[in-house]
Order: structure tokens, then C-alpha cells, then sequence
């Protein structure tokens, strides 16, 4: 299906999320829709999908105008959304989902249904089971599953918002294939991210917006400065990690067993230094979370010991004490879920920031509270003001939030995925700040599934697989390819069998 937009305009107050925004996907291609966090791409196919109502403008499907404004609407017009989050059912099964939005109610033909499911899902090869209840489901699952039930409510226009954060290499590999298969059906597909090296593997256009405008578009392949000149308005520089480790400890653990009802894992002997960046790579699930929980204070283990330097200069044992103990240490923790785990979705920054400060009797000086929110909001580059809730900002600003809230100085930070659903420029941004904290003697611990990421910014790597835990390796020795065999299995005589595995 050909689709068209022609002079969309949407605002939220005083935020100019789209203005004039003009774009134009043919069937049978994927459309790349590029752009860094807050660049009006979200608001734009919301709009298309019927999730948001334009100011003005219009839109045109097979070039008849179409008054597109729920996603019921979008529907029936065959255009069909899969979200960030998809929009599923955790509680119930895998079936039960892929039937909802269907006509026939309470009397809908389940065997029907799932001799559908099934034939709508072999040409990609998704392997789901039907009963299987989809809060277990991986976030790749899910995308499959929501890709199949927008199939089979007659999709012709398929939008992705940033369906690659998130989710496994293989996984992506799997939904790729299947965008690929459905372009040439004839369906026309709308690609939205900020990863410049997804949109060059995958589409075949890209439209680039920024500060809510449409700044250029290119056919793929093309030059990558040219589309970061884009994104960006300027050429980018990744920041440079000096050596920032010292001679002091940071952290030190003994024969520390970690685990949860899946999997236990054990680290027989880990001393970090002060200033010193300890990535931890590895599959989803593998264990670097437990052990982030676990030296945050969160979790406890079921056995060794955990020290940490406080701000005395002294090495404090802390194995078994509350998580408040923690922070007073000079500990903090990123989790990767920002809103779930990090923030609270419905309070503003000012509110997170009168939160983070010491209790002062029953009463909140808010004026105080004001100031100290527009210096963070200045200091940390956040595109908000100070009663603006955090629900309400993009990735990137929930990540500046995030770091903006954190206390200074801090002997330790823990960090999940850092800079996941990031854009280049967010990415660099939380690499400098984070830099400068190391550069202070704080102590970083992080796990990401970028690679390059790991490679680009620790000192010294952890490899996590199958139980199994290696022991720090310089990163000087080793490569994004070398990691990713460790990864698989070849962790080498270097490897810490875990207590148990269940």
C-alpha cells in the first residue's frame, strides 16, 4: 500500500513535536524513518496509525484521503503499529493474544484461530507456541506475535518503532528476514530508529527528521557521515576513554554466589580499582544482572563476601546489608528498565529531584526544589522542564534524568545496558559524563550487549555464558568478534564453573 503524508503538524503544549512534516512510502519497500531520541518520529507514525490526532495535515492511503484517527481506524485502513513495548497481554496465552481485536467474541472458532496462527507464521519460521503465556515470552517473541496478529487483521502498511532495542542478535536476524518477505509482497513497511547501521542493512529509503522537521531524505545505500550530518547538523566525535584506573580498591569479592529461581552463578575472585570500567558481556539472562543487583545491595548472595570502599578510604564489609547502606557507601545503580526500575512514570523531574533529597521535617521547599531541577535539567542537557513528567520525555532525556539524579561523588556505579534505545549523540553524551566520574576515582561496573561498546569503553571484561563466569580480561586483548566467541562457549581455562544451574 502507497502511503502519504503531506503537511502533518502536532504540538503538546509549547513542544513543536511535528511540524510540516511531508513523507511518501511506496509499496513493496522498507521505508527508514532516522532521527535522535525527541526527533518527532514516535509522534509522526503515531499520528499515521491513528494513536495520535494530527493538528493538521493529511494522509493518504493508495492516494484516497483517509481520516485516520484511532487505531481502529488505522485498522481498518490497513495500517498497523508495533510499539516499543508491544501491546500485548502478559497474563494470558500466546493464542489468546493473536486472537484479540478479532470479531466473534466469546464464540471465536480457537482451532480456526490457531490453524491461522500457525500458517501466518511458517513462511517466517516463528517458532511460538500457542499456549505458551506470553509474560514468558522474550522480547523478540512478542514482536513476532504482534507482527502475526496485525497480519492477520489485514495489514498492508506495517510501522516498527525501534524494534531492534532489546532484543538478540538472532532475533533480529529472524525480523529482518521477515520485513524483507513482506516487502516483497507487496507491503509497505516504516522502519523508525536512530541506529544508523539497522536502516542501512535493512532499508531501502531513509527519511531523516530532526527537532520535529523532515532535514533530508537519501536512497540506501549511502554514505554514513552524510546521514549523521543529518541527524545531527554537525560531524560527531565518540569520546576517548584515558586511563583513569588507580592503585586504591574499589570493590572487592570473594567466592560470591549469586542467583535467582533459574540459574546461580558463582565469581570466585573479582578487585576493582578506583576509576576502573568492568564491562560484563554476555546473553540476556546469563547473570550480569544478579551480580549488578547483588553489589548494588538490591539482591542478596547466597554466599561470599562483598567489600566496598567507602568514603573514608576504608574497605567496609557489606555482604548482607540493606541496600540503604549501600547508597550511604557511595553506591549507585542505573537499571535498564528506566521506567519501571529507574523513574516514576507519572511524577515530574522537580518531584524525582525533591524524592532523591534528604528528609527535611514534613515539609518540601519547593522553590528550592525548582532550582536544583533547571540546574539539572541545564547541566545534563535534558529537553524538559522542571514539572515536565518523565514519562513524557524521550529515551535519551530519561537516561540524562537518570544520571542527573545520581549523587556526587559516588565510590561505585552499576549500569544496565547504559545507553540501550539510545541515539549516537545521547550515547556519547552519557560515555562523557560517565568519563569525567571515573576521572573523579568513581568505579563503573556496566553490562551491555553492545559489543563495540564494551570493547570501546572498559578497562577490563567479564564474560558471562552458560552458567559460566570468565575471569577479568584486559580489553587490550580482545576484539568484538573474540567476545562474541566467549560468548558462545569458548570462555577457555580462564572460566569459573557456576555452583549450579538449574
Amino acid at each position: 500500500m502507497n502511503v502519504e503524508l503531506q503537511h502533518i503538524y502536532k504540538s503538546f503544549g509549547a513542544v513543536q513535536a511535528n511540524v510540516d512534516v511531508s513523507l511518501s512510502v511506496q509499496a513493496g519497500t522498507i521505508h527508514g524513518l532516522l532521527g535522535e531520541n525527541g526527533a518527532g518520529k514516535s509522534t509522526l507514525v503515531k499520528i499515521l496509525s491513528g494513536f495520535i490526532t494530527r493538528d493538521k495535515g493529511a494522509i493518504l492511503l493508495d492516494g484516497a484521503p483517509a481520516d485516520v484517527r484511532t487505531p481502529a481506524n488505522g485498522i481498518r485502513a490497513g495500517v498497523g503499529m508495533l510499539h516499543q513495548d508491544p501491546l500485548d497481554f502478559p497474563p494470558l496465552t500466546v493464542l489468546d493474544n493473536f486472537t484479540a481485536g478479532r470479531a466473534g467474541g466469546l464464540f471465536l472458532r480457537r482451532g480456526a484461530a490457531a490453524r491461522d496462527f500457525r500458517a501466518l507464521a511458517e513462511p517466517f519460521n516463528f517458532a511460538l507456541d500457542i499456549d505458551e503465556q506470553v509474560g514468558n515470552l522474550t522480547m523478540g517473541e512478542r514482536q513476532q506475535l504482534e507482527i502475526l496478529r496485525l497480519l492477520s487483521l489485514g495489514v498492508r502498511t506495517l510501522i516498527l518503532d525501534e524494534p531492534t532495542t532489546g532484543i538478540s542478535a538472532s532475533q533480529k536476524t529472524a525480523l529482518f528476514s521477515a520485513l524483507k518477505t513482506l516487502a516483497g509482497q507487496g507491503k509497505s513497511i516504516i522502519f523508525v530508529s536512530h541506529k544508523l547501521e539497522d536502516v542501512e542493512e535493512l532499508c531501502d529509503q531513509v527519511t531523516v527528521m530532526r527537532a520535529g522537521q523532515v532535514v533530508g531524505s537519501a536512497a540506501i545505500p549511502c554514505p554514513t557521515q552524510q546521514l549523521v550530518s543529518m541527524m545531527f547538523g554537525r560531524e560527531l566525535a565518540a569520546p576517548v576513554k584515558p586511563p583513569t584506573c588507580q592503585d586504591d580498591v574499589a570493590l572487592c569479592v570473594e567466592n560470591l554466589v549469586v542467583g535467582d529461581d533459574r540459574i546461580d552463578v558463582r565469581v570466585d575472585e573479582l578487585t576493582v580499582k578506583r576509576g576502573e570500567v568492568i564491562g560484563l558481556a554476555g546473553l540476556e539472562g546469563s547473570g550480569q544482572r544478579l551480580l549488578l543487583l547483588t553489589c548494588a545491595g538490591i539482591l542478596r548472595p547466597a554466599g561470599g563476601r562483598l567489600a566496598v570502599r567507602t568514603a573514608g578510604g576504608n574497605l567496609q564489609d557489606m555482604t548482607g546489608r540493606p541496600y540503604h547502606d549501600y547508597q550511604k557507601a557511595g553506591v549507585g545503580y542505573l537499571p535498564a528498565d528506566r521506567l519501571r526500575e529507574g523513574l516514576i512514570w507519572g511524577l515530574s523531574i522537580q518531584e524525582h529531584v525533591v524524592l532523591r533529597a534528604p528528609a527535611n521535617g514534613l515539609f518540601v521547599n519547593r522553590a528550592a526544589s525548582r532550582a536544583v531541577a533547571d540546574q539539572s535539567i541545564q547541566k545534563f542537557n535534558i529537553r524538559g522542564k522542571a514539572d515536565t513528567r518523565v514519562g513524557q520525555l524521550s529515551g535519551g532525556n530519561q537516561q540524562r534524568t537518570q544520571l542527573a539524579l545520581l549523587p556526587s561523588p559516588l565510590q561505585l556505579v552499576l549500569m544496565e545496558h547504559p545507553t540501550r534505545g539510545l541515539d549516537i549523540e545521547s550515547t556519547m553524551w552519557v560515555w562523557r559524563q560517565l568519563i569525567e566520574r571515573c576521572k573523579g576515582g568513581t568505579s563503573i561496573i556496566f553490562a551491555s550487549s553492545d559489543l563495540d561498546e564494551i570493547v570501546q569503553y572498559s578497562d577490563r571484561v567479564i564474560v558471562f555464558s552458560g552458567g559460566r563466569v570468565s575471569a577479568p580480561i584486559e580489553t587490550a586483548a580482545l576484539t568484538a568478534n573474540k567476545l562474541g566467541e566467549m560468548i558462545g562457549g569458548k570462555l577457555g581455562d580462564r572460566a569459573a564453573a557456576a555452583v549450579a544451574a538449574n
